[in-house]
């Protein structure tokens, strides 16, 4: 797509090594398109946890996906070993835009393209309240 921005490896700030698997292809022989958001949400998720330091668990915030979409521009299929950039688009009080971008091992451009919005919320009430500092920390860190 011509009017599509291109997504290169270098415009992100973290790479998230996920292997595809069989059932993620569709009948079309391609990863089907809703694949793409699990993959999505599972960089960002081991991000948070491995350096936000998130305890999905027993925390007691949480994020809440409010929003999100995707660009596709090439397919992937099993058995590709993809890595998934992300990075911080916006980063507020209470919310988070990701940005994230998946990519075949080796390659520049991006396959596909998408954002996240996270919103964080107590647990206890499911109301918003501030990015704890270590997660605020690890999110900047990925601010573009």
């Amino acid at each position: 797509m011509a009017d599509q921005p291109e997504h290169r490896r270098a415009d992100y700030r973290h790479f998230q090594p996920i292997t595809t698997r069989w059932h993620d292809n569709d009948l079309y022989g391609h990863v089907n398109n809703v694949v793409y958001y699990s993959y999505f949400d599972s960089a960002v998720n081991a991000y948070l946890i491995e350096r936000g330091g998130l305890d999905i668990h027993n925390g007691e915030v949480v994020g809440f996906v409010v929003s999100s979409s995707c660009d596709y521009f090439a397919s992937i299929a099993f058995p590709d070993q993809i890595e998934v950039g992300l990075r911080v688009g916006r980063l507020g009080n209470s919310s988070v835009q990701y940005e994230l971008a998946i990519f075949k091992r080796g390659d520049d451009e991006a396959s596909a393209a998408g954002r996240i919005v996270h919103v964080f919320v107590e647990r206890a009430t499911n109301r918003p309240t501030p990015i704890p500092g270590r997660l605020r920390a690890a999110l900047e860190g990925l601010a573009s």
